[in-house]
């Protein structure tokens, strides 16, 4: 297959990236900054010479959109929004105007765009969109609304002879240095992972090989369009995710922080609570219902796996996003 990835230089990038190429199929990354024979440069936002790359692709997974590494500033928040509605905007363009256009384009979203809920999962069916909740902070709305205009800026595009899927992703866990696994594990071993605010927030997940072989599964099903929650189908609360984190690597405790201790070390770290605090309970309803088999479907298994690649020095220097 050929596969173009807009966007593909994060972390994400470098996992489809890298494991398509060693499956022997041809990948064209668009970046702003070039440096490789099989990357082509693109700003996000006008149509160039890169658009020739998506004639006669087979899949675009466009993932191109401003890191949520920051602090959530209205100025990054702003440019969170522009740069993915932009960036779905012009690739949907590069693509109608494509004479042979691709068979399918899947499109980064994320699995914020569901409400900050404790009670139930949220599946693609009955899932509740956030943004309504109450008693949280009001940006927290506002990253929904990222991701609502994310999606609908790839449901607008005007590309009949396509079909779109629109990634939900959770958290991609792998031994990447630089990437959120590696991070996690670093407040585990410091002793810094215990429970935060109390740990009842869910965190959803996916392993680096089950997100691979998701995408390559949605590739290939040509009966599966709309949004798709690429996530295990096990999400667990902080504190349990956490403690089985520690007990993967063999650490006895995690101290546990308030949220105005969160809040500091996002500070320090210059991230932000949200990804810490809001409670992402996710399900892969649509994936399991298709038939895809999770090759780690529980954290304490997954977690033991990533691991066992760290201690074994298969932890990889994840290149950083150069680009949108």
């Amino acid at each position: 297959m050929k596969l173009v990835i807009p966007g593909g230089t994060g972390q994400v990038g470098t996992i489809l990236d890298r494991a398509f190429t060693a499956a022997g199929h041809e990948v064209v990354v668009l970046t702003r900054r070039p440096a490789r024979e099989r990357e082509l440069a693109w700003d996000g936002r006008t149509l160039g010479p890169w658009a020739a790359a998506l004639d006669g692709a087979d899949a675009v997974i466009n993932l191109a959109g401003r890191s949520v590494s920051c602090r959530y500033t209205p100025a990054n928040l702003r440019e969170m929004m522009d740069s993915r509605v932009e960036s779905a905007r012009v690739v949907g363009e590069a693509i109608a105007a494509a004479a042979r256009p691709p068979r399918v384009w899947l499109q980064m979203s994320t699995a914020t765009i569901y409400a900050h809920r404790f009670d139930a999962p949220n599946d693609e069916a009955t899932g509740i969109i956030g943004g309504d909740e109450t008693g949280i902070p009001r940006y927290w709305s506002y990253s929904v609304r990222i991701a609502e205009e994310w999606e609908l800026a790839q449901a607008q595009a005007a590309t009949p002879d396509t079909r779109k899927v629109a990634l939900r992703a959770a958290m991609v866990m792998s031994p990447d240095r630089g990437g959120v696994f590696d991070v996690l594990l670093r407040m585990a071993r410091l002793g810094l992972g215990g429970p935060v605010a109390g740990g009842a927030q869910y965190v959803s997940w996916i392993h680096e090989r089950d997100l691979v072989a998701a995408v390559e599964f949605l590739i290939g099903r040509d009966d599966l369009d709309g949004p798709v929650n690429l996530a295990a189908p096990a999400p667990l609360p902080q504190r349990a995710f956490m403690r089985e984190l520690r007990a993967a690597w063999g650490v006895p405790v995690g101290l546990p922080a308030t949220a105005w201790m969160a809040e500091i070390g996002a500070l320090a770290m210059r991230s932000d609570t949200e990804l810490l605090l809001k409670s992402r309970r996710v399900v892969p309803g649509r994936l399991l219902d298709a038939g895809f088999a999770f090759e780690h479907p529980q954290w304490p298994g997954a977690a033991a796996d990533l691991v066992r690649q760290v201690r074994a020095g298969q932890g990889r220097r994840s290149r950083q996003a150069r680009s949108h």
